[in-house]
């Protein structure tokens, strides 16, 4: 039995970093989470999940998605999930850190000079968190290169 990874992220930026990392996962079961169904298409045959969109404006869905995020953990069982953000990954990233799934952060590209809000958070809960830049680099943040080569 292959072992299984969730690739997890928002729309938009996010969502083509995480599938930029695809060849990563090659020899894997990879399944794919994101917030928006439309999405299926771009991961061909590999399982999908679609969750609710949120952020810091709206956190009374924060509640939905861990119990939706529980659901596809407890049904799926993987053995690692790896995030690119933003909220709804970072949310992963706790959610299967609680569950003992082994977790994975990459900072987007986008973030130059400082790391975004949910990066800063991820760095404590993430097992493994990378930045693309290496001046970004820290204690409990790894560069390893760039998603872009």
């Amino acid at each position: 039995m292959s072992k299984k990874v969730v690739a997890v992220s928002s729309v938009g930026g996010h969502w083509t970093e995480l599938l930029r990392l695809r060849s990563a996962f090659d020899g894997y079961e990879t399944i794919y989470i994101t917030t928006n169904h439309e999405y299926r298409s771009m991961v061909g045959g590999s399982s999908f999940y679609s969750i609710r969109d949120f952020n810091r404006k709206n956190p009374w869905v924060l509640a939905v998605v861990i119990f939706r995020l529980l659901s596809i953990f407890l049904r799926e069982r993987p053995d690692c999930i790896i995030s690119t953000g933003a909220a709804p990954g970072l949310t992963a990233l706790f959610v299967g850190r609680v569950l003992g799934i082994r977790t994975v952060w990459v900072e987007s590209i986008a973030n130059v000079d400082e790391l975004s809000m949910s990066g800063r958070v991820a760095s404590y809960i993430a097992h493994r968190a990378y930045v693309q830049w290496p001046e970004l680099a820290g204690p409990r943040l790894r560069y390893a290169g760039s998603i872009l080569g």
